[in-house]
């Protein structure tokens, strides 16, 4: 039996949805812990209060997403605090609290039950950054508060996890942690799960190219930018011999689909929704490039993108805006426009399109990257020894 027991704590999707905390748990699983998750409960899958996947037991509560600005998100916010811990109550003790932010708000929840463990913070994401980048109200108040929760949750970690060396830079400098308190567990996805299937050549609705995108659709992500660059494909480069696909949802998935009419791109964009990997993987399988649309701003900089690596790991080249953190995920695996720059990104795009054995090159070194110096198999290492790390820092 586990001598040890982990609680990880996730506001902002569902286990397994979340495809790094799952990463996580299993890993934590087969070194040796007990884990458990609370999330919210999915839409469309994970909607079960309760499951035991693969040894890892997923408290789910119910959630009903943002809206309405700031005030959406403190509603949203403070019913994800109540179920959390309420949840945490049918857990019972645990060694170590493992919370994936945003927000940066589980804290609170250290001094009390949940006391007796020893409190790693998984930063997914920078909270000022994300809330400058995201509401545009500037260093407001609300501002100033997202500042000090982040500072008290960078106090009360034992252990912080960054998702690249530029979190990790800070969480040093504005954090105020030691560099024997701060690991890289850099997001890879999962090579026997991101693999080539059959390309599928109806996707393509009768063009010859496809592009896709894959991954959230919130203010900050760039979809927008990704659509206007279509529309210059059309008008400026001269080419309709593409679809593109659109996979994932987020905060702006309806505004995106209304400005893809307004733009004349309705026959030439499908937006799916989500996908398991099921219908996720013919679709990746059959791009001939992937878009990571991503402007620059002061979170994206500092950010290692997702969908990025995924693209990798499917062996396709992307096209991107030039973003720092962009660059040392994909190296040249992708092809870097001048940031926020639409028509340099139409020229790449269309570049790409017309050369198959540079496709071909990116997309194997990608690949490259991610089953080498990127892979999972280094961060799960990284992981281990965090939990270690906080174990005895406070032992």
């Amino acid at each position: 039996m586990p001598s040890r027991r982990a609680l990880i704590l996730v506001e902002n999707l569902s286990v397994p949805m979340d495809r790094r905390v799952w990463q996580e748990s299993t890993v934590l699983r087969d070194a040796g812990w007990e884990v458990h998750v609370i999330c919210p409960q999915g839409a469309e899958r994970d909607t079960e209060p309760y499951a035991l996947i693969d040894g890892v037991a997923i408290h789910r509560y119910p959630l009903r997403a943002a809206t309405g600005g700031p005030l959406g998100y403190l509603r949203e916010y403070s019913a994800a605090l109540w179920h959390t811990w309420r949840l945490s109550r049918r857990v019972g003790p645990v060694d170590v609290v493992h919370a994936c932010n945003p927000p940066d708000l589980f804290f609170l929840l250290v001094r009390g039950r949940l006391a007796r463990g020893r409190f790693v913070f998984d930063q997914h994401d920078l909270g000022p950054e994300l809330y400058l980048s995201r509401f545009g109200r500037g260093e407001d108040w609300l501002y100033r508060a997202v500042k000090w929760l982040e500072r008290r949750t960078y106090r009360k970690a034992d252990v912080v996890i960054s998702t690249n060396d530029s979190y990790r830079e800070i969480a040093l400098t504005r954090g105020g942690k030691r560099p024997e308190q701060v690991f890289v567990v850099r997001s890879a996805p999962q090579l026997d799960r991101f693999r080539e299937v059959p390309a599928d050549p109806a996707l393509k609705r009768g063009k010859p190219y496809l592009l896709c995108y894959l991954g959230v659709m919130g203010p900050q992500d760039g979809v927008d930018y990704a659509l206007r660059a279509l529309a210059r494909l059309r008008d400026e480069q001269g080419r309709t011999d593409w679809h593109a696909a659109f996979i994932g949802d987020g905060d702006t998935y309806e505004a995106m689909i209304a400005l893809t009419a307004e733009l004349g791109l309705s026959d030439l964009v499908t937006f799916t929704g989500r996908l398991g990997d099921d219908g996720l993987l013919p679709y990746l399988s059959t791009a001939d490039v992937c878009l990571a649309p991503d402007p620059l701003s002061p979170l994206n900089d500092v950010s290692t993108m997702n969908k990025i690596m995924e693209y990798m790991a499917m062996g396709r080249p992307v096209v991107s805006f030039d973003l720092r953190e962009g660059r040392v995920s994909a190296g040249e695996a992708a092809l870097y426009a001048p940031a926020n720059d639409e028509s340099a990104f139409a020229k790449l795009v269309s570049r790409l399109l017309d050369d198959p054995d540079e496709r071909r090159r990116m997309g194997e070194i990608g690949r490259a990257r991610v089953s080498g110096p990127l892979s999972w198999e280094h961060s799960s290492k990284a992981l281990v020894a965090a939990y270690e790390a906080a174990l005895k820092e406070r032992g």
